[in-house]
C-alpha cells in the first residue's frame, strides 16, 4: 500500500514545525541550553582523549563545574586545523564501527576533514532541516528539487534527508546536466528548488538560454547556502528564477546544512539554540563581543554524538541579534554573512571581503552577475583585478564604459581601487557546486601575474 502525503489544515496554516522548541521562552530555552553543554563536554571528556587537558588546563574538574553558559567562555576554542591533525578519526567520540555516516571536505589544501555520524546524529540532523524548510516556505507535499552536489559534500544529503523528514517529494537531481534540470523543472514543477546561490544563477542563464522562462515554472521558495551571497544576487535570482530566495547557513563540522536559516520574515538566520550555542569573538582578541557588533562566528554543539564541537571558530564574519523575531521564533538571529575571516584581503590599507565587491557588481546596468576577483602582488600590497562580464547583445564598444562604471563604484562603495577587465559572455566559468570567486596568483611570476585572462 501507497501512503499518500496530503497537507492538513493545521499544516498549511501553521507558521512552525516544532512550535514548542522554536518558540520557547529565553529563560526555558538557556536552561535547556546549559544541561545539554554538560552533557557534550562530558562527552568530550570522557570519550575524545585530545579535549581533556585542554579542559582540565581551562580549570574545569568535570563537566558539571560547569555551572552558567557564561562558564563557556574560559573554555578552549576547536579550529579546522585541529580536525586535519587529527586525521581521519581522531576527534570521534564513538568508534567509526558505530557511525552510520562519514563525510568529508575535497581536501584541496590539504588533508580532507572528516565528520562522522551516529544514527541520532543523522535523525536530528533531518530534523533541523526539515524545521529550516518549514521556516522557509516549504510544506509537506511539495516537491523540493534537490540540486546540490550528492557524495562526501554535506549539502545534497543533508537536505535530502531533512526533506523526506519534513514529508516532501525529492527530486534528488544533484549538480550538472544543467539543460536537463530545467527540463526536470518545466515537467515536474517543484515548488523549492535548494542549490548554491551562483548554481541557481547558471541554471537561471541555461534556462534563458533554451527560451524557458522558469517565472512561470511553479518555484516558490529557493534555499541558498554553502557560499556567501549578497542581497544584490539574492534580488538577481529573485527576478530570474519567479521564486522567494532564502538564506540556510551550515558547516560540515558542526553538522552541515540547518545550522541556521531565515524565516519568511528574512530579519536573519534563527539559529537553533535548543542544539547549538552561538558566540561572535574578535578574531584578533578572541574576546566575546556584544549582540548586534560584528565578529567571527564561534559554535558549540549541543547534542552531537559522534563528533560534539566545543567553540568551534567558523572564520565567518557576521552579527547576532537575540530580539524576538516578528515570526514569534525566539532562537538567535544571525545577520547574513559578511564574508569569512581568512578571505579578508588588505587592499592599499583597507579591509576587503569578496561579498563586498558582488554586492557592487551584481545588477550593474549591462553587466552579467558572474566574476571573479584575481588576485596579485604589487610589492608587499596585495592588489586585485576584477573579471566581469557583459550581458548577452552588449556590443563590444560599450565594455571600455562597463569597466569605467565598476571602478567608478567599487572606489565610492568599497574605497579601492580596483582594474576591470570586461569579458564575453560565458567567459567566466560556471560552478556546479560552490562558485570559484578567487583567483590568487600572488606566487607567480610577475608576467602571469600581469597577464590578462583569455576573453
Amino acid at each position: 500500500m501507497v501512503e499518500t502525503i496530503t497537507r492538513t489544515p493545521t499544516q498549511a496554516q501553521s507558521t512552525y514545525l516544532h512550535a514548542d522548541l522554536e518558540t520557547m521562552p529565553r529563560e526555558q530555552l538557556e536552561r535547556l541550553q546549559l544541561q545539554r553543554l554538560r552533557d557534550s563536554v562530558r562527552n568530550l571528556w570522557e570519550n575524545v582523549p585530545w579535549h581533556k587537558p585542554r579542559l582540565q588546563a581551562a580549570g574545569l574538574g568535570s563537566a558539571d563545574d560547569i555551572d552558567s553558559l557564561d562558564a563557556l567562555q574560559a573554555l578552549p576554542f576547536t579550529v579546522k586545523t585541529d580536525l586535519r591533525d587529527h586525521y581521519p578519526f581522531g576527534l570521534f567520540a564513538r568508534p567509526r564501527e558505530q557511525l552510520a555516516r562519514v563525510h568529508a571536505s575535497s581536501g584541496t589544501t590539504g588533508k580532507p576533514t572528516v565528520v562522522g555520524y551516529t544514527a541520532q546524529d543523522l535523525s536530528n540532523w533531518a530534523d533541523l532541516v526539515a524545521r529550516s524548510l518549514y521556516g522557509a516556505g516549504g510544506r509537506p507535499g511539495d516537491m523540493v528539487h534537490n540540486a546540490y552536489g550528492y557524495g562526501l559534500f554535506t549539502g545534497g544529503l543533508g537536505a535530502h534527508d531533512g526533506a523526506t523528514r519534513l514529508g516532501a517529494t525529492v527530486l534528488p537531481v544533484s549538480g550538472g546536466g544543467t539543460e536537463r534540470q530545467v527540463s526536470l523543472m518545466v515537467d515536474f514543477r517543484p515548488r523549492v528548488l535548494c542549490s548554491t546561490p551562483s548554481y541557481a544563477l547558471a541554471i537561471a542563464e541555461v534556462a534563458e538560454h533554451m527560451g524557458v522562462d522558469l517565472r512561470q515554472s511553479g518555484l516558490a521558495v529557493g534555499l541558498f547556502g554553502a557560499e556567501p551571497w549578497s542581497d544584490a544576487m539574492r534580488s538577481e535570482i529573485e527576478a530570474r528564477l519567479g521564486l522567494r530566495a532564502v538564506d540556510i547557513y551550515g558547516l560540515s563540522e558542526i553538522m552541515g546544512p540547518g545550522v541556521a536559516c531565515e524565516c519568511e520574515h528574512r530579519q536573519g538566520l534563527h539559529g537553533w539554540e535548543d542544539h547549538f550555542i552561538f558566540e561572535t569573538i574578535d578574531p584578533e582578541t578572541s574576546r566575546r563581543v556584544a549582540d548586534g557588533e560584528p565578529g567571527e562566528l564561534v559554535i558549540t554543539t549541543l547534542t552531537k554524538q559522534a563528533l560534539p564541537m566545543l567553540r568551534y571558530r567558523t572564520r565567518d564574519i557576521t552579527r547576532l541579534m537575540r530580539e524576538t523575531c516578528d515570526c514569534g521564533r525566539t532562537h538567535v538571529r544571525i545577520l547574513r554573512v559578511t564574508g569569512r575571516n581568512d578571505d579578508m584581503l588588505i587592499i592599499r590599507g583597507v579591509n576587503v571581503y569578496p561579498s563586498q565587491l558582488e554586492a557592487v557588481l551584481v545588477g550593474r546596468p549591462g553587466v552579467a552577475p558572474h566574476y571573479q576577483m584575481v588576485l596579485m602582488k604589487d610589492g608587499v600590497m596585495d592588489t586585485v583585478r576584477l573579471e566581469i562580464e557583459a550581458l548577452p547583445g552588449v556590443p563590444l564598444e560599450q565594455y571600455p564604459l562597463l569597466a569605467a562604471d565598476a571602478i567608478h563604484h567599487i572606489k565610492s562603495i568599497v574605497g579601492i581601487s580596483a582594474h576591470v577587465d570586461v569579458l564575453a559572455p560565458g567567459a567566466i566559468p560556471r560552478s556546479e557546486g560552490k562558485a570559484v570567486r578567487v583567483r590568487d596568483l600572488r606566487s607567480t611570476s610577475p608576467r602571469a601575474q600581469l597577464a590578462p585572462a583569455a576573453r
